[in-house]
């Protein structure tokens, strides 16, 4: 658990939140790890741990591998006969340094969109004997005898949220030729299955070659086997299709020889040379950021899998509305402290506290929902988050449009209802810039971001 340290906390308002019975078992678990909130605007708050799905199985079969071998093989034939290979040849036979395969879409609502769940498992013995690159276990085997061979990146937060809207992108890591490509196959897996997954297979002019797995379906680039990727290209979007629990990319490398590499130079990597590093800067084992401070309207759930968690996201509140702040952390570390503002639109602080992190985790999630009267000036609004010396700002905006002047006296909607062509009719000076259809559960459905003239409901 993790203790928030707050202005002005005292016995008496620790007693306010629970009941004289339970008094004496909440002051102690109090002293120990509970944290509790004094403020008297804070109505909720919580957060913890999220965990992903564990990985009991191999993401593809020895079956499947065999299969993907045999036809990187032909395709390495054909393209050789048709002279692909003529210009990479003449290279000189070093390795790639690679750039990080996951990046986030640029219209994403986050500051980061990934967490590493697994690396390469260097212990050969199994089941449960594990050894990654940094001598830790941070990967995993089967008790069928696969030691995991790659790299995942999971999305975070709000994995299936991000999958529907396309929030994360993975690129090629380094320049090369398309050698194999599979697409079309379902990905929302949330299981261990046979099904095939959608990925890419790119050689690069050493000859080795890196796989891009659990692609969502139909998102790979129209590129096919045989045309060139430069670094940092789109390939797709991060999925979960084939043998996998989630959304994930599942990045795996071998050389010219088809052995299985270990991008990452570390005291228990012994496939590669003592100085020798895959990557043009290699990313920490554990690597703490922001991944996303955000507004919702309400607390917000993860679902079962394969649902889309419910996220409430707003940026906009009218007045009388309560609002939830949360930061989403990767690589959480022990022994740190995470700091929230809240400024006012006239630049003043309307709050400002410390909360103390204990516990690493891999990915956690923490919120506090404020009441109304918090809110006492019209306007855009600010949450600041700080966090090992790295700051991100979210704006939001309250009160400043009522319900009802903002649809009986500045916007006409018409015909009403609809199942086609709605006309709006914008009758103030307010400047649009986008228009969105949510539903019930606050899943954003439709977004118009040129025609504020019409928009077409027809396809929901």
């Amino acid at each position: 658990m993790d203790t928030f340290l707050i202005k002005k906390l005292s016995l008496l308002s620790i007693q306010t939140f629970f009941n004289m019975k339970n008094l004496l078992f909440c002051f102690l678990s109090f002293i120990m790890v509970f944290s509790v909130f004094a403020q008297k605007n804070v109505i909720a708050h919580g957060g913890g741990e999220y965990k992903i799905p564990e990985s009991i199985d191999d993401c593809v079969s020895d079956k499947q591998r065999q299969v993907i071998f045999s036809e990187i093989d032909a395709n390495r034939k054909l393209l050789k006969e048709n002279k692909f290979f003529k210009s990479a040849n003449k290279q000189p036979l070093v390795h790639p340094l690679f750039i990080w395969p996951v990046t986030k879409n640029p219209i994403a609502p986050y500051s980061n969109v990934w967490s590493i769940s697994n690396h390469v498992d260097h212990n050969p013995n199994y089941p449960n004997q594990v050894q990654d690159w940094n001598c830790g276990s941070r990967t995993y085997d089967t008790s069928a005898g696969y030691n995991h061979k790659g790299i995942d990146i999971y999305t975070w937060p709000f994995s299936w949220y991000q999958f529907q809207n396309n929030h994360a992108w993975v690129i090629a890591a380094a320049p090369g030729i398309i050698i194999n490509k599979t697409d079309g196959n379902f990905d929302m897996s949330c299981g261990f299955n046979s099904n095939q997954w959608n990925a890419i297979y790119v050689q690069h002019s050493d000859g080795s070659m890196a796989w891009y797995g659990h692609m969502k379906s139909n998102s790979l680039t129209s590129k096919g086997i045989g045309d060139t990727v430069i670094a940092g290209e789109f390939l797709g979007v991060v999925g979960s299709s084939g043998n996998s629990t989630g959304p994930h990319l599942h990045f795996e490398v071998y050389n010219s020889s088809n052995q299985l590499v270990d991008t990452y130079l570390g005291n228990c990597n012994n496939w590669t040379s003592s100085t020798d590093s895959w990557w043009q800067n290699q990313k920490p084992y554990q690597d703490p950021k922001i991944n996303a401070v955000m507004i919702h309207s309400q607390v917000y759930s993860f679902n079962n899998c394969p649902q889309t968690e419910s996220v409430y996201l707003s940026d906009d509140f009218v007045t009388g509305s309560p609002v939830v702040i949360s930061v989403y952390l990767a690589d959480q570390l022990p022994n740190t402290t995470g700091t929230i503002q809240i400024v006012r639109p006239n630049n003043t602080i309307a709050d400002s506290f410390n909360f103390n992190l204990t516990t690493f985790y891999h990915s956690s999630y923490w919120y506090w929902t404020y009441n109304s009267s918090f809110f006492n000036q019209s306007g855009q609004w600010k949450l600041r988050f700080t966090y090992l010396g790295n700051t991100v700002e979210h704006l939001f905006n309250y009160g400043t449009l009522k319900t009802d002047n903002f649809e009986k006296d500045n916007f006409n909607f018409y015909p009403n209802p609809s199942e086609g062509i709605v006309v709006i009719e914008n009758k103030s000076n307010i400047l649009l810039k986008e228009i969105s259809i949510h539903d019930i559960s606050g899943k954003k459905l439709l977004s118009e971001k040129s025609n504020f003239n019409k928009i077409d409901i027809s396809g929901l």
